[in-house]
C-alpha cells in the first residue's frame, strides 16, 4: 500500500527521480541535501518508490520498540543504539557488514536549521564501512530528485568537502553558509 501512495503523491506533486541508473554500487550513504524543511522526509518517503533500490535511513532505536516500530522499518528506518557509550560510525559499519546489498540516506547538513558545518558523520560512515558516497540533491524549483554518481571518500574529509560543496552549490534551496566556507578556505 505505502508505496502505491507515495508514487502516487510524488505524481500528484510533480516530482520525478533522475539518475537511478547511477547507483552502481551494492552499497552507498546517500547524503541527501538540502535539509531544510519537513517536507524533505515527505519527499523522500515519496521517492523511494521510484528507486530501485531500496533506500534505508537511520533512526534511535526507541522509535523502534513501541507500537509505531513496524511503521519506521516499513518505511526503510534502521535502528541505531544513540547512547554515549555507542559509537554510531561503527554501528553502522556493523550493519553494512550485516548485508550484500544497502544504501543509507542521510541529511549531512545534519538539521534543518542553517548550519555553518557540514557534520562529518556521513563521511566518516562511508570510509569506514568502505563504502561510496552518492550525493543527492533535493531540486525543489525543478521538483526533481537528482541521483549522482558515486564516488569514493578519500578518507581525507577536508580534502573532499570541498568537492562535496562544489557540488552541493548548484542545488538550489540550499543553506549555502557551509558551502561558502569551505570553497573559501580552498
Amino acid at each position: 500500500m505505502y508505496p502505491f501512495i507515495a508514487t502516487l503523491i510524488f505524481k500528484i506533486w510533480g516530482w520525478k527521480v533522475i539518475g537511478q541508473e547511477n547507483i552502481t554500487t551494492p552499497k552507498s550513504i546517500m547524503a541527501v541535501v538540502p535539509h531544510a524543511t519537513w517536507l524533505d522526509l515527505v519527499v523522500g518517503l515519496c521517492a523511494k518508490p521510484e528507486i530501485p533500490y531500496k533506500i534505508y535511513f537511520l533512526g534511535k532505536a526507541e522509535l523502534f520498540h513501541g507500537p509505531f516500530g513496524w511503521f519506521f522499518r516499513e518505511m526503510g528506518g534502521l535502528p541505531v543504539e544513540r547512547t554515549k557509550s555507542t559509537n554510531l560510525v561503527d554501528a553502522v559499519k556493523k550493519i553494512f557488514d550485516q548485508h550484500e546489498t544497502l544504501h543509507i540516506g542521510i541529511a549531512p547538513e545534519g538539521t534543518r536549521k542553517n548550519v555553518s558545518e557540514l557534520k562529518s558523520g556521513f563521511y566518516y560512515m562511508a570510509v569506514k564501512a568502505n563504502v561510496p558516497l552518492i550525493l543527492v540533491d533535493f531540486d525543489y524549483p525543478n521538483k526533481k530528485v537528482v541521483i549522482n554518481k558515486p564516488f569514493m571518500p578519500s578518507g581525507n574529509f577536508e580534502e573532499d568537502k570541498v568537492k562535496i560543496a562544489a557540488h552541493f552549490y548548484k542545488t538550489k534551496g540550499i543553506q549555502k553558509d557551509w558551502i561558502a566556507k569551505y570553497l573559501a578556505d580552498k
